[in-house]
């Protein structure tokens, strides 16, 4: 697997090489990238974005009220992507430079590979992709372009519940159903199950999945339906409801974001594995400058009676699974993934002076037995955030926005050094987008 995705990014680069010898800049607009056409009709376009960023944070019900204040480059990102004359072939290849994970969280990936892949339309309805990229059974936000969110980070279902991007076979479809234009969006993906950049030593089985998105009142303009402020201004209703489900044959990590974190084993040694299911509904509304975005995930496990043994992280085996001051196999292994459910629902209006106001609810709800109990990562069921935003253009090319969350931290919530907190919380963020 390893050398297969080796020669897929070589392959992503020579692509170029094979559509024209010469290239020539065809038009640039601000915040929508570089674009060039060859002399047999290759096409090429270059894009990307800065975002520097700071947060405050401050714990509430306790002495110490100090500012906690982080200052970073939250996403420095470049892609390069293009297509043959005829379109049938197409790639991107897209960068991360600033080291951080999208969820920005207990796992984060420093890796910079984060989208590299082929993709062949079959015809003007149906596309096969092969390579690593968003996979559709993500919650609707994960399908976003960052550099179009309506507030300055994801929701907490996106941390919690996606593995944001995953390597395998991706098929997706557009068809339209009936003459006044509503269409159905099918997507299917078999992927490795391990996340991505799992360049090491794979785990478990596949995972199966897929998306289904049904849209009423037609396409939305200007790709909107993957970008989240409604800045082009929607001139009739658009809306789009799915649904998405997938199972994750032999999970090595908590919801299958990673590859071969958590390993358990059976009595005869041999590598054994829970499986992970996810089921999430979502919706994105948006007309004439307001938009709304909805979404519910749930996560549960399927834990096989053949375990026996857990390895920890020195690489020690041990057949101990007590919890709750006892011996529970089952019980042990489902505390130590993402299980239960949770939903988020935003709203925002940009004006036509450029200035979106938005708000956001987000609420979690851990099973008895799972990792979101977790009193310094989770263990925090209510985020209420408002935000303001100010975009320098009619596009996603440039913008400042700043935010205010206030989190409910359920009894047992630690702050980030892991000592006990007996109030709540809140965080600030500012960040300024830069595209080009």
């Amino acid at each position: 697997m390893k050398t297969i995705k080796k020669l897929l990014v070589i392959s992503i680069l020579m692509v170029p090489l094979f559509g024209a010898a010469q290239i020539y800049l065809d038009k640039y607009n601000f915040g929508e990238g570089l674009n060039f056409s060859g002399e047999k009709g290759y096409k090429m376009r270059l894009e990307g974005f800065i975002q520097p960023y700071m947060e405050t944070k401050r714990y509430t019900g306790t002495d110490d009220s100090e500012l906690y204040n982080r200052f970073r480059m939250r996403r420095l990102r470049m892609q390069l992507s293009g297509s043959l004359a005829d379109e049938k072939l197409s790639y991107r290849l897209r960068l991360d430079l600033s080291g951080t994970s999208e969820a920005d969280l207990d796992e984060a990936n420093s890796n910079i590979l984060l989208d590299a892949y082929i993709r062949y339309s079959i015809d003007d309805n149906l596309s096969v992709t092969f390579g690593q990229k968003s996979t559709p059974t993500d919650n609707r936000e994960l399908n976003i372009n960052s550099q179009t969110l309506q507030l300055p980070e994801r929701s907490r279902i996106t941390s919690v519940f996606s593995t944001i991007r995953e390597f395998g076979v991706f098929l997706d479809g557009t068809y339209r159903i009936t003459p006044g234009g509503m269409y159905l969006r099918p997507a299917v993906a078999i992927t490795n199950g391990d996340g991505q950049n799992a360049f090491k030593k794979d785990y478990g089985g596949l995972k199966y999945g897929g998306r289904l998105d049904f849209l009423p009142f037609g396409l939305f303009s200007n790709f909107g339906q993957f970008r989240e402020a409604d800045i082009v201004r929607e001139r009739t209703p658009k809306l789009v409801v799915g649904m998405n489900y997938s199972y994750n044959d032999g999970v090595s990590s908590r919801r299958g974001r990673n590859s071969g974190s958590i390993l358990y084993l059976n009595d005869r040694n041999e590598e054994e594995l829970p499986d992970y299911i996810k089921l999430g509904v979502d919706f994105m509304f948006k007309y004439q400058g307001f938009s709304m975005l909805g979404e519910y995930v749930k996560g549960s496990a399927k834990v096989s009676k053949d375990i026996t043994q857990r390895v920890r992280n020195d690489g020690s085996v041990s057949s101990g699974f007590e919890i709750d001051g006892q011996q529970h196999v089952a019980n042990y292994i489902k505390n130590r993934m993402m299980l239960g459910e949770g939903y988020n629902i935003q709203a925002g209006y940009i004006f036509t002076n450029l200035i979106s106001v938005d708000a956001r609810y987000t609420h979690l709800r851990a099973d008895k037995y799972s990792f979101m109990n977790n009193g310094t990562f989770y263990n925090r069921p209510n985020y209420y955030t408002i935000g303001v935003s100010k975009y320098l253009s009619r596009n996603y090319g440039a913008k400042i926005q700043a935010s205010f969350t206030y989190v409910d931290a359920a009894p047992g919530s630690n702050d980030n050094a892991g000592n006990p907190i007996d109030g709540n919380e809140w965080v600030g963020r500012l960040i300024l987008t830069i595209g080009f």
